[in-house]
């Protein structure tokens, strides 16, 4: 590490993990340590904001002071507090911000603000030389689906968003009407692997021929409606099912969402002329969404490269966090003490 080496403690409390991270020139990856509530909130089929909130607080201080140990520097080597400070929950992502601003002004470090959303886009982009923009970056997670045009890593422009249930979060819901473990997503792509992707047509709402916009609460009902009745009166056919037949729909409904995913993306590089494909998010984790938009990609003459997150920091990390605020050290972007968390954003 050169005398010119920038540090970054990244901190992020958006959802329902708790996660510090210090990077390097934004590459470098010295600690990375995520707290992950997904046991206290399995019973529920989602996340509680009044638990994840208390969780928080309980793990803030023990992560931090683990990140900064592995990373095996002291406060003097931190350049700078970098915090995910929106969007998300409100109760969340109070937590990380004091956190953030008391380190700050304890230990006289400029404090920088990052969006949850750009971050997950920056972990698709981490350690990749000779970057080339335009790219368009699609992200999914649990609360969000977003489509930007990338110019700059500083600039995304949101092209299109969900105007209901994000892809995550219809996965969650339809785990649970499965009868599923929480997360969603982990759970249905397991199961699905032995069913058959065209076994039961489900909708693609796709919102009109130029719609950059997402929508998945109508294939979650659709879910509903395939296994509990048109009319809702029955009970729900679940519980009678095959492991086949559930295997089919899970497989099916997954399909369905990463038809649409994947085509909205096309329709944003025809409309960006991008060269570069980034996907990230929680649900970016996901095989036959990976897959399906490499084979676009492929088959895609415009498309030069595609640029997926690392497994590992595709769900909420402070990895993202720190590495994206790299950029915003070396432009002079900071924050100041005043800083307050928002839970929407773009």
């Amino acid at each position: 590490m050169t005398a010119e080496s920038i540090n970054i403690l990244g901190i992020e409390t958006s959802c329902d993990e708790t996660a510090a991270a210090v990077v390097t020139d934004g590459e470098i990856i010295k600690s990375s340590v995520v707290a992950s509530q997904a046991k206290l909130h399995e019973k529920f089929g989602g996340v509680v904001p009044e638990i994840a909130s208390r969780a928080h607080l309980e793990s803030i201080c023990p992560v931090i002071i683990e990140a900064i140990e592995k990373a095996d520097i002291t406060k003097a080597d931190i350049d700078a507090i970098a915090i995910a400070n929106q969007p998300g929950l409100t109760v969340a992502l109070i937590v990380g911000v004091t956190a953030a601003k008391t380190l700050s002004f304890t230990w006289n470090k400029p404090l920088i603000a990052i969006n949850h959303i750009h971050a997950h886009m920056q972990s698709a982009m981490l350690a990749q030389q000779n970057l080339q923009l335009p790219a368009v970056a699609l992200i999914v997670s649990g609360g969000h689906t977003s489509l930007y045009d990338c110019h700059s890593i500083l600039e995304p422009k949101l092209l299109g968003s969900t105007i209901d249930d994000a892809a995550g979060e219809a996965f969650d819901k339809v785990a649970t009407i499965l009868k599923l473990p929480y997360p969603g997503g982990p759970s249905i792509e397991k199961i699905a692997k032995d069913g058959n992707p065209s076994a039961v047509n489900f909708p693609r709402s796709l919102l009109g021929p130029d719609s950059l916009d997402f929508s998945f609460s109508g294939i979650k009902t659709a879910v509903l409606y395939h296994c509990q009745g048109q009319d809702m009166k029955g009970k729900s056919k679940v519980h009678s099912m095959t492991k086949q037949q559930i295997a089919d729909i899970a497989a099916s409904f997954q399909q369905a969402v990463v038809d649409v995913l994947v085509k909205k993306t096309s329709r944003a590089i025809e409309k960006t002329d991008a060269k570069t494909v980034l996907l990230g998010g929680g649900v970016a984790a996901n095989n036959v969404l990976r897959g399906a938009l490499e084979k676009m990609c492929d088959n895609n003459d415009s498309v030069e490269r595609l640029l997926i997150a690392p497994k590992q920091y595709c769900t909420d990390n402070a990895v993202m966090v720190a590495s994206l605020a790299y950029h915003k050290f070396k432009a002079g972007i900071f924050a100041d003490l005043s800083l307050e968390p928002k839970a929407h954003g773009q």
